[in-house]
C-alpha cells in the first residue's frame, strides 16, 4: 500500500476513535498503560483531561516521553489498523490559555458537548488539560518473512506531521 493511502487510513482511524493509549514510565521506568479520551488539532497534537494524580499524569510530570497508539479493535481478528506515535506530553499551565482554550474547544466539540471554562482545569481544582506532540508515527501493514505474514510498521511521520 502506498504511502498516501496508509496516511489516509490513519486518519480515518484517529478520527474514528475517540481513545488514546498512552503509554508511560514512573521514575523506577516501571511501565503505565492508560487510555484517555482525547481530540486533536491540524497539526496532530492530542489534547485530554485527567486527574493531575492519575498515575499516567505523575508519570509525565517526572518523564514527558510518551508512547500512544489509537487502534481499530472494532474489526475481525487480523484486519486491525493502528496508528503508533512517539513523542512528548506535559500538562498545560496557566501561561497556555491560548493553547487551553483551543483543547478545549477540540474536545467539548468532539463530544458534542457545551465547553467547560479554562477554570475548572486550574487552581485547586483535581483536573488538568494535556498535550501530546508525537515526533514519529508509524502504522502496521503486513508483511511477508520467509511464507509468514508479520506485522510491522511504515514510518508516516513527514506525511502525516507535516
Amino acid at each position: 500500500m502506498d504511502t498516501k493511502s496508509l496516511v489516509s487510513r490513519a486518519k480515518k482511524v484517529m478520527d474514528n476513535i475517540l481513545y488514546l493509549t498512552l503509554a508511560t514510565c514512573d521514575e523506577n521506568n516501571n511501565p503505565w498503560n492508560s487510555p484517555v479520551y482525547s481530540a486533536f488539532n491540524e497539526k496532530h497534537t492530542f489534547y485530554w483531561v485527567s486527574w493531575k494524580e492519575n498515575q499516567h499524569s505523575k508519570n509525565i510530570a517526572k518523564n514527558g516521553n510518551v508512547f500512544a497508539v489509537i487502534y481499530d479493535s472494532s474489526v475481525p481478528e487480523g484486519t486491525g489498523f493502528g496508528v503508533y506515535l512517539k513523542g512528548k506530553a506535559r500538562q498545560l499551565k496557566v501561561k497556555d490559555m491560548a493553547e487551553i482554550l483551543n483543547a478545549l474547544k477540540l474536545m467539548y466539540s468532539r463530544k458534542r458537548k457545551k465547553i467547560r471554562s479554562p477554570k475548572d482545569f486550574l487552581g485547586l481544582l483535581p483536573r488538568r488539560i494535556y498535550k501530546f506532540e508525537p515526533e514519529n508515527v508509524w502504522v502496521n501493514v503486513d508483511s511477508e518473512v520467509k511464507g509468514s505474514v508479520v506485522d510491522s510498521r511504515v514510518d508516516i511521520t513527514k506525511d502525516l506531521l507535516n
